[in-house]
């Protein structure tokens, strides 16, 4: 038998990330077939290039998934978080995803993303307590 020992840190570095994802993709990759997950970034920078905000996210699997979404707060309601998840879509289908899913709290976007063609899957109660957390989804179209 192996030896191994369980160390708890709230302060890991990449390297301990690497070392748990790169087996599990190669394993899901041989369970799926598919190995297609790429990193989806568009940044809303000033003047001078440096970003203030703007959608993080991936492909893979024929989704989408949207992980953050930050307008800067001087540039809410100038449609600026439509048109980064205009392009996220856009980028996600010319990738060859047919779908789109994310999550928000109930202080954050629900309606917003609602707008935008999502509807809600899931829900945590609670999370943080007293508040709701949605999982929505959305099926792309050209």
């Amino acid at each position: 038998m192996m030896k191994f020992n369980i160390r708890l840190t709230d302060t890991p570095d990449a390297a301990i990330r690497e070392a748990i994802v790169t087996p599990l993709i190669e394993y899901n990759t041989a369970c799926s077939g598919i190995n297609d997950h790429r990193l989806l970034a568009l940044t809303v920078e000033d003047g001078d290039g440096k970003p203030l905000g703007g959608l993080w996210g991936r492909t893979g699997f024929g989704w989408l998934f949207v992980e953050l979404l930050l307008v800067p707060e001087a540039l809410r309601g100038q449609g600026v978080g439509t048109t980064l998840m205009m392009r996220a879509e856009q980028e996600a289908l010319r990738r060859g995803c047919h779908q789109a899913w994310l999550d928000t709290f109930e202080f954050q976007a629900r309606g917003f993303y609602e707008r935008l063609g999502y509807s809600c899957f899931g829900e945590l109660q609670d999370y943080p307590p007293g508040v709701a957390r949605y999982f929505m989804k959305k099926t792309l179209k050209e």
